[in-house]
């Protein structure tokens, strides 16, 4: 508990049998009134894990997604009686000790929404995040700020902390129930004038650590899903709406994607070079 508020952390689980014991024992228990795991219908010893470790579990009869793992963690949650709610994943790519860092900036009062930033103080390639996936991450986050007039370090961590009613504000319910529900999740709290602060976090790639690699099919849902997510009064918050952003970074996407090492930035034709989306963040 903090500063009176019930802390309550969920873990979207799938296939984490490896990294779920050494996630779980990191968390500061001192601190975090309970832990609740959703595992997204794992083929593995998930369950059996969690089951080990005296872990509270919700079992998905089949797998629906990372999204819709994340709106069963939130609600139950919330039915858990939670003031704050702190996501981390648990195949130990975040480090779990800092859930009180950012625990603590919600239940300041200071912010409504934390994220633990990989991108802030420069350890995503240090701790082994594969370069495309780095340019990748770049790339869209400077899109999403010049979308939104925000400047976060960036829009893709699984790592954050909620106050109760930003979940209870939110139309969680109406977004994609796969990996775009990080990015809307996002857009939505900023469209809803939430506040939003970050904490450096270290990351961790390795065998079992997540993976998920995004195409460039993929990469044109995020800039769908970011246009969809934000409020018909969409126009204030875009002065840029001139410059045709979305297509410029679906070509800039098709030229990076076979590639992951780093690239002269390309200069697409009437679109803002690479280089100085890069520098607005």
């Amino acid at each position: 508990m903090l500063h009176g508020q019930r802390v309550v952390v969920v873990m979207p689980a799938y296939r984490a049998e490896k990294t779920l014991e050494a996630c779980f024992r990191e968390i500061p228990h001192d601190v975090v009134d309970s832990v609740l795991l959703v595992d997204d219908a794992s083929d593995d010893r998930t369950l059996a894990v969690a089951e080990s470790l005296g872990l509270p579990t919700i079992r998905h009869a089949i797998n629906e997604g990372y999204g819709a793992n994340q709106k069963t963690c939130y609600t139950e949650a919330l039915r858990a009686g939670a003031d704050i709610v702190v996501m981390v994943h648990p195949d130990y790519q975040y480090d779990p000790r800092l859930i009180t860092a950012l625990a603590s900036l919600v239940a300041s009062g200071a912010y409504d929404v934390a994220i633990g930033s990989r991108m802030l103080g420069k350890t995503a390639l240090a701790g082994g995040m594969p370069r495309y996936k780095y340019h990748a991450n770049r790339f869209l986050t400077a899109f999403q700020n010049l979308m939104t007039g925000a400047r976060l370090s960036e829009y893709h961590t699984g790592f954050r902390a909620f106050s109760r009613r930003v979940l209870e504000t939110l139309p969680l319910g109406a977004n994609s129930s796969d990996f775009l529900f990080d990015n809307q999740m996002l857009v939505q709290a900023l469209a809803f004038d939430m506040r939003i602060g970050e904490v450096s976090c270290p990351t961790r790639y390795f065998e079992h650590a997540s993976q998920i690699g995004f195409s460039v099919s993929e990469h044109d849902q995020i800039v769908n899903a970011i246009e969809e997510s934000l409020p018909e009064e969409a126009d204030r918050l875009l002065q840029i709406h001139t410059i045709n952003l979305g297509s410029d970074l679906r070509r800039i996407f098709s030229l990076m994607s076979d590639s992951e090492t780093s690239t002269p930035s390309p200069k697409v034709d009437g679109a803002m070079p690479v280089t100085d989306l890069a520098n607005m963040l």
